[in-house]
């Protein structure tokens, strides 16, 4: 941010996206130190957006959930070659933790970031985009109920 604004500054027009995590706005999805280090930026963001808003710079955010990468598998020390297989597993897995039932994509990050950096979000700055399939909202509404009717079924009196 600190070098594209001075240019973006000067010529009064541009945009400024950065990366961020869902691991920045709710425990639970990563480690301390990035947690802390994406909500960090997430307010960041917020910061330069309405410093740079008066000279036309727009500044967001992208807040990925779970994109079936391979970058999971070689954080796990699993070998390169290795790791590109990890993600047909990935993308079974994060089908079953949020609303919508399908993995992430990096097609689905790289169009948040066309439509961040493009004329069509003009009058967005100082916005966090969170592109997770809804797993940052919490349970899925059928484990809740299910879990629900096991408590239920455990507290019933015999």
């Amino acid at each position: 941010m600190k070098y594209a604004a001075k240019v973006m500054k000067a010529q009064r027009s541009g945009s400024i996206i950065n990366t961020s995590s869902i691991a920045g706005l709710r425990v639970g999805f990563s480690g301390f130190p990035y947690s802390v280090a994406k909500a960090a930026l997430i307010h960041a963001t917020r910061w330069v957006a309405n410093g740079l808003g008066p000279y036309n710079v727009r500044v967001n955010s992208i807040s990925p959930g779970g994109i079936a990468t391979a970058i999971f598998g070689k954080a796990g020390s699993v070998s390169p070659p290795d790791a590109d297989r990890v993600i047909e597993r990935l993308q079974e897995l994060f089908a079953t933790l949020q609303p919508i039932p399908r993995s992430g994509l990096p097609e689905d990050i790289a169009k948040a970031a066309l439509y961040l950096a493009s004329d069509a979000s003009s009058f967005m700055t100082g916005h966090d985009m969170v592109v997770d399939g809804g797993v940052s909202m919490g349970q899925r509404w059928e484990d809740y109920t299910a879990m629900r009717t096991e408590i239920g079924r455990r507290v019933k009196p015999p």
